[in-house]
């Protein structure tokens, strides 16, 4: 037992310092948990489950079936923003990372490029049914 305490006593400042900053976010986290639950509402309606958007009750089915665009344009922002998140860091320390780091940039931004190039060539960010139909019959041409 006295190894144990030995050993807790030599931690540092920055072991104690997460440590109370975790039990406080535990803390802050039931106590606003508890809070809702022993002060929250319990009054039930007709209406109470029924879904609705801005106060008005919807008139469309809950389970609306939404095209894979939205996702797929939904991923191509989160790709798209990851690098200018890479290329702010690198722009931070360009003096540091000398030619290295710009000949490194600019395989990263090529590769990019080459990606979004792809994405338009097959189609992925055409949105409407009409401009798919024209590639498609394009590309029929082509291979006759």
């Amino acid at each position: 037992m006295e190894a144990i305490i030995a050993r807790i006593t030599q931690l540092g400042p920055e072991f104690w310092a997460t440590t109370i900053y975790v039990v406080a976010v535990i803390g802050i986290c039931a106590i606003m948990l508890i809070g809702s639950f022993l002060l929250g509402g319990r009054s039930g309606g007709r209406a109470k489950n029924e879904p609705f958007e801005s106060g008005v009750v919807s008139s469309s089915p809950e389970r609306l079936r939404l095209s894979a665009k939205f996702y797929l344009v939904a991923m191509f922002f989160v790709i798209f923003d990851v690098e200018a998140l890479y290329l702010y860091a690198w722009a931070v320390s360009v003096k540091e990372n000398g030619w290295t780091g710009w000949v490194e940039a600019a395989i990263f931004i090529s590769i990019l490029t080459a990606s979004l190039v792809y994405l338009a060539r097959i189609g992925a960010l055409d949105w409407t049914p009409h401009q798919k139909k024209r590639r498609a019959a394009e590309a029929a041409k082509v291979q006759d």
